[in-house]
């Protein structure tokens, strides 16, 4: 019990277990064990064990799981990108570590370097992980293409015809 004089804990750090995390959400242990697998919930390993951080919990569930504007057109963007990428994925993969390296001097600490490091990991693992997060709408997804190392990699003329043919069919909706 808290008295006037005694503050509550700061617990936006607190590392809650599976079983926890799925009574604050109401649902499965599984399903919170597939949120982590896919990405959605991150978490930290302890052995053979997950621990998901309260405050990633709270993100999750204030959340909305509507698809803003903004986001729908990041996902046509990634969409585009990814057709690129599709045709030259040497090329592609290149020009995505050489921003990476710029935005790692920009941005040397903060949340900005977890989406950066986890760019780093999908860049060097299978294409198909790279294609994926530019067309997902998933919550990992969205957050990774604001921080996308592919700025630049479509020519203006092409981001411009992503962006108006975008705002032609939303408009319609």
């Amino acid at each position: 019990m808290t008295t006037p004089d005694r503050p509550l804990p700061d617990t936006s750090d607190d590392l809650l277990s599976t079983g926890e995390v799925a009574a604050l959400l109401g649902v499965s242990r599984q399903h919170v064990v597939d949120l982590c697998d896919r990405g959605d919930l991150p978490y930290e390993s302890a052995g053979v064990h997950r621990r998901i951080r309260r405050s990633d919990v709270d993100t999750l569930r204030s959340s909305s799981s509507r698809v803003t504007r903004d986001q729908r057109r990041s996902l046509w963007l990634g969409t585009a990108t990814a057709g690129k990428v599709v045709m030259d994925p040497d090329g592609a993969l290149a020009l995505a570590r050489q921003n990476l390296a710029v935005l790692r001097t920009t941005h040397p600490r903060g949340q900005v370097v977890h989406w950066l490091r986890e760019w780093e990991q999908l860049i060097d693992g299978p294409v198909e992980g790279v294609l994926e997060v530019l067309t997902s709408s998933r919550p990992r997804a969205r957050e990774l293409r604001q921080n996308s190392p592919f700025a630049g990699f479509l020519s203006e003329a092409e981001r411009k015809a992503v962006l108006d043919s975008f705002s032609g069919w939303s408009t319609r909706r």
